[in-house]
């Protein structure tokens, strides 16, 4: 075989050198650290390739890292390494690009770095893998996103202490409305029932005013009746299916829209807090109903499930729109969203068949389950999937 022409070897060592000094500057411009590693066949590890950036990332030159590579691992933080390895395994295995967070100690600063590593793997012939990837210091965007998740919590448990609050305080109002001005009401009812006694067969125009008294005294007594059930339906001390089953009627009554209510069980198996929340977002959902939904016929279902209690609220009018979810002003749809998450639960709006919406929340059940039960699974607290509450 004849070597090259001496101008065509030249030409294409200036090729190369251009092409590796287009490589150089693209991986010195990109931030982070730009590497090769290489999962051998018996386990051991390497980097072929490790850009400038090691050093600036992990606190150790390209130079010990190439020497020994098992370092890298002795840097994640002993809690972030199984995910590590796992995820590593993971890609190898089938193949599928490598994407890892977490926690590295960087001695050189003593101080933790979240890391984040995006590689690509390729199959090499002796059965080892060689990722081609990107590793960048994500630390401020980490920790802003833990900041906020914390937040959101905080808010969360404000919003549901504020919530518990209002109920208790709603509560004490209505029963002091219902004990005190319904008490002397009724002793103001039974004086004016003594007085007309007294003026019969007295002037037309005296009975008059005692019928308008007494009539008015009626009157105030239903505002009080009505005024204290709205607060708080002491129906919810006999438990939430009593109460659901006079909310359903009274919404029934009050729009005239064919309502239906069924329960599996009379007894929920939840606390008295969490059967007011619960209460209170049936309540939100059948307002929304009659203000906005042109419903003819609505369905509350009420059930106990092995680890949850559902409850399902289907109408067959307009429907939601996305644009009606994420409107600023929907704080209907938020506040339903916020009081079932508050109970470690979900919310999710979605189509009825035939037109409509079903507003479906699942509560995790804490109680104690009874003897056929098997015990409930580990507690969750699951995003609620309502735009609205974004």
């Amino acid at each position: 075989m004849s070597a090259l022409p001496h101008s065509h070897h030249d030409s294409l060592l200036a090729e190369l050198e251009q092409v590796r000094a287009r490589f150089a500057a693209i991986v010195s411009n990109t931030p982070g650290l730009v590497y090769q590693f290489v999962l051998h066949a018996d386990g051991q590890v390497s980097f072929p390739y490790l850009s400038d950036g090691c050093l600036a990332l992990l606190g150790l030159p390209a130079a010990e890292l190439h020497a020994a590579p098992q370092r890298f691992l002795a840097l994640i933080l002993e809690a972030d390494r199984a995910s590590y390895l796992e995820s590593m395994q993971a890609s190898a295995k089938a193949l599928w690009s490598w994407n890892w967070e977490g926690r590295i100690w960087v001695e050189a600063w003593k101080d933790v770095k979240w890391i984040n590593l995006r590689s690509t793997p390729h199959p090499l012939a002796d059965g080892a893998v060689r990722w081609d990837g990107i590793m960048t210091n994500i630390t401020d965007s980490k920790l802003e996103q833990l900041e906020v998740r914390h937040s959101r919590a905080r808010l969360a448990e404000l919003s549901a202490h504020t919530d518990r609050v209002k109920e208790q305080e709603r509560t004490r109002i209505a029963r002091e409305i219902h004990d005190e001005l319904g008490g002397n009401l009724t002793a103001i009812k039974m004086a004016v029932a003594m007085l007309a006694a007294r003026l019969d067969g007295a002037e037309p125009a005296l009975r008059e005013k005692t019928d308008y008294v007494d009539n008015l005294v009626d009157r105030t007594i239903d505002a009080i009746h009505r005024i204290s059930l709205d607060l708080r339906p002491a129906l919810l001390d006999l438990g939430l299916v009593a109460a659901l089953e006079w909310q359903v009627k009274e919404f029934d009554k009050q729009t005239g829209i064919a309502t239906s209510f069924s329960a599996n069980h009379r007894d929920i198996g939840l606390d008295n807090d969490q059967a007011t929340a619960l209460f209170r977002i049936a309540q939100e959902a059948l307002t929304n109903i009659a203000k906005h939904a042109n419903a003819t016929k609505v369905s509350v279902k009420l059930a106990r499930l092995r680890h949850h209690v559902s409850l399902k609220i289907s109408d067959n009018g307009d429907g939601i729109d996305q644009a009606d979810r994420s409107k600023p002003a929907s704080f209907g749809l938020r506040g339903m969203a916020e009081r079932a998450r508050a109970l470690g639960g979900t919310l999710t709006l979605s189509h009825a068949s035939g037109g409509g919406t079903v507003v479906s929340i699942k509560i995790k059940r804490d109680t104690v389950p009874d003897s056929r039960m098997a015990p409930p699974a580990g507690a969750t607290i699951a995003e609620e999937k309502i735009s609205a509450a974004k």
